[in-house]
């Protein structure tokens, strides 16, 4: 049972996953598609895809129990919740960055690339905090944070591609 909290201490799955999600949906929203109160919008985007989501992934990994035959009840309703919950919660740094943007006097553009630079280090970030926690070694570690950076880089590329 040890060994299994442990793995659970170190599992940044969704944090990873959710950062990258973030960066997506500030790529997509980068666009044009935010109307006439574009920050808003986009910590609505950014918090409401965050929770479909990990609705989603809570779902997947129910049916998943379920074919593999453990029964799904309250408690295994609960930590799905609970174990898919930091998808959410990697959305709202990025958020949180797009809202105090006015009060430091960025504008809305400025907003998106604030909002993507933070996502984008969380991504980086979780990644790099889970493979240490996993107590891989200096080289993975490094390989895991360039990795995870790369793909931050090509949503990067992705956006400026699509914006000019």
């Amino acid at each position: 049972m040890a060994q299994a909290d442990a793995a659970k201490r170190c599992d940044y799955t969704g944090a990873v996953y959710g950062s990258l999600l973030a960066a997506s949906v500030v790529v997509g929203a980068g666009t044009g598609s935010l109307g006439s109160l574009p920050r808003l919008e986009l910590v609505l985007l950014l918090l409401g895809t965050g929770v479909v989501f990990w609705a989603a992934h809570v779902l997947a990994r129910l049916f998943g129990a379920r074919v593999m035959y453990v029964p799904v009840n309250a408690r295994e309703v609960r930590r799905a919740c609970v174990t898919e919950w930091p998808i959410v919660e990697a959305a709202v740094p990025p958020a949180v960055a797009v809202a105090v943007t006015p009060l430091v006097g960025v504008g809305p553009r400025g907003a998106l690339w604030l909002a993507l630079g933070v996502a984008l280090a969380g991504h980086v970030g979780w990644s790099t905090v889970a493979a240490v926690r996993a107590g891989a070694s200096r080289r993975a570690v490094v390989t895991a944070g360039a990795v995870n950076l790369l793909l931050g880089l090509l949503i990067v590329l992705l956006k400026v591609a699509v914006t000019h």
